[in-house]
């Protein structure tokens, strides 16, 4: 089985409730954060609505938004 390329499209008329969108958590350089699977961390670098770039100490990784395992400490 494969996965669509596009996600499915809301009609108006469904009777479905539309699928929620996560928001994207807002975050600045130099904040403590902590990941769900890395663990504490301290973002280093910035690329605005699209990533974070965390050191977790162990190694750098970039972070995609909407950041919904990521929270700020």
């Amino acid at each position: 089985m494969t996965k669509p390329s596009a996600p499915r499209r809301h009609l108006p008329t469904s009777p479905f409730a539309a699928p929620v969108v996560p928001v994207a958590k807002e975050f600045s350089l130099g904040d403590r954060v902590s990941h769900d699977q890395y663990g504490l961390g301290t973002i280093v670098g910035v690329e605005e609505g699209i990533a974070m770039l965390v050191d977790f100490g162990a190694r750098q990784v970039r972070v995609l938004s909407p950041y919904t395992r990521m929270d700020r400490l």
